[in-house]
Parts: C-alpha cells; structure tokens; sequence
C-alpha cells in the first residue's frame, strides 16, 4: 500500500467592469494518483478457509480539467448577482472506493484500464446564476413607503447537462469474471441511433435496447465467457433545468430586531426534470426513466436520510411560507 495523491493546478485573469462588477476566466486541473480501489474474489484457490477476500491497492487514478468563468456583481443600489459557467470533464477508473455502486468495481479485462472513462459526476456543462435586488419603495406619501418599503426578491437559475449512465447486463449482474466478482457489462452491437425519441418515454428519450446484446455464455455453469465490450459510463442520461423564485419583506420592530416574512417557490415553471434511464440490460423498464432527478438523488426512496426532494434540484413546483425573527 503506497499513499495517495492528487496534484492540483489552475491558473485565473480576473478583470474589473467597473467599481462594482468584475469578470474572471480559469483554468482548473487535477490528476489523482494511486488512489485506492477494491474488489473481492470469491474463488480462493488452494484455502478452503477463506471463502470471500476483499483485496484494496492502489490501481486507481483520476483526471480532471475544467474552464471556468465567472461574472459577479457586488451589493450596489440594492441589486447584486453572480454567474458562473463550467465546461468540465473527469475521467478516472472508479469514483468512489466503495463496492456500492457497480461502476466503482473492479472489472477483469486482456487490456488495462478496462473501467477507465467518464467519471459518475462527469458533467461536461453547467451554468447557474444567482440575482438579489432591494426594491426600491416609491416616494409617495408616508402611507406607500410604509406599504411598500422593505420588499426585497431573488432568483436562482440552475441548468446543467446530463451525467452518464453506466449499462449493466441484468442477465448475469454480478458474475465471477477471472476469479473475481465483478459487474458484466454487455456488447455494444451498433453505434448508431443509440437513443430512441419521442413523448412516449420519459423526458423523450430512452436508450434503445437494440443495439446491445449478452456476451457469450458457458453452458454449462452460466456464467459469460468473458465481459462485454461496452465501455463504462458510455450512454448519458437527462440534463436539468430549474428556477427557484423569492419574495422577502422586511418588519423592523426596533433597533437589533427584525421580522421577516419569506414567500419561496422552488421549479417555479413546474418543469420535469428526470433522473438516469433503468441500466440493467434485459430487465423490464430498461432504458426509461422511472423517477424524476430529486428522487434519484435521494436513493430513490423517502425518509433514507438524504434531502427531501423540497429542498434539492430536480423536484416538482412547491411553495413554502415562513416569518423568520432575527435578532
């Protein structure tokens, strides 16, 4: 075992537009080295005492590198705002240590490398923005001013690209392959028309079950010849969109004590949003989507401990009503 590293770099022009404004352009890198990995075997040859052995080294490495832009807005005459916009691609052999999640198990090949590609988070373009403005109260009269003083609204713009998706062959699942457990991938029989389009699918797309196939089976103890050659995190799922919306107004009570009321609405456009297409080759429901993208993120369920779907990108129009006291 051998420690691992990451080395970082980035290099950042910042201009000023302005007294108040400034744009800034950079470029981020990292390459992780040596990072650690795991996998089991369940067929140890020569011990008939140890029937399952966990093996974690260091044959993992990470790659990553992004552009990065960036307009912000200090606070001035009650707006402020900032934008940003990354192009980004990672790339490493598992993104996660853990034997949780099927893409970050080892996977038995002729060729290194065999599960090196697009990382889980790889999200080649994301854009958000955020905008706070003081409504300024008209000069009226004493009665306008104190109805209207205080309003303050905000906005919050997120939009993203889709993360990848990792096919499996449900067929087989988790196979011995080598002397080690390790997910099957399927064949990759075509390249073209790898998505099939239209309002009959989830968010318009699905992957199209035609262009897989198993690969070759051993009769006799059911279990495939070899993986398939299907490269990992090949297909892509949904991109996102959302736009959050606030209304704050402001009571002064007296000196050090404030009330607030708070009027928020959360995908204020009721867009749909969906999480990844069903990965398992050969299952029911392959290729479509069956849960939006805030179920998703949550594991799929309610109460697992993750955030409610409320409170993260991805689920249905809400609102929410507060008076918050600050002091």
């Amino acid at each position: 075992m051998k420690l691992p590293y990451t080395f970082e770099w980035n290099v950042s022009m910042e201009q000023g537009l302005g007294t108040q404004q400034s744009f800034s352009l950079s470029y981020v890198g990292a390459a992780g080295r040596r990072l650690l990995a795991r996998e089991y075997s369940n067929n140890v040859a020569g011990n008939p005492n140890a029937s399952v052995v966990y093996m974690i080294f260091n044959g993992g490495t990470s790659d990553y590198d992004a552009l990065q832009a960036q307009f912000q807005r200090r606070l001035s005459r009650g707006l402020q705002a900032l934008a940003s916009y990354t192009w980004a691609h990672s790339i490493d052999d598992g993104s996660a240590a853990s034997y949780a999640s099927h893409s970050n198990v080892f996977v038995p090949a002729d060729v290194a490398g065999p599960n090196r590609g697009p990382s889980d988070f790889d999200i080649r373009h994301t854009f958000s923005a955020a905008i706070t403005y003081d409504i300024p109260a008209p000069k009226i009269n004493t009665i306008v001013d104190q109805v209207l003083r205080g309003f303050s609204i905000q906005n919050l713009l997120q939009a993203r690209s889709a993360p990848p998706v990792d096919v499996l062959d449900g067929l087989y699942q988790n196979s011995l392959l080598e002397g080690f457990n390790a997910p099957v991938r399927p064949d990759l029989i075509s390249t073209t028309d790898l998505y099939l389009h239209g309002s009959q699918y989830p968010g318009r797309k699905a992957l199209n079950p035609a262009v897989f196939a198993h690969p070759p089976t051993d009769s006799t103890i059911h279990q495939p010849l070899r993986n398939g050659d299907l490269p990992r995190n090949y297909f892509r799922g949904f991109g996102a969109l959302q736009w959050d919306f606030a209304v704050h107004r402001n009571f002064p009570i007296f000196e050090g004590l404030l009330l607030q009321f708070r009027a928020e609405m959360f995908n204020v456009l009721n867009l749909p949003n969906f999480g990844p297409q069903s990965n398992m080759f050969g299952f029911s429901g392959f290729g479509t989507s069956n849960q939006t993208l805030s179920q998703s993120l949550n594991g799929g369920n309610l109460g697992g401990g993750a955030f409610s779907p409320l409170y993260q990108i991805g689920g249905p129009r809400s609102i929410q009503l507060a008076l918050k006291l600050q002091f």
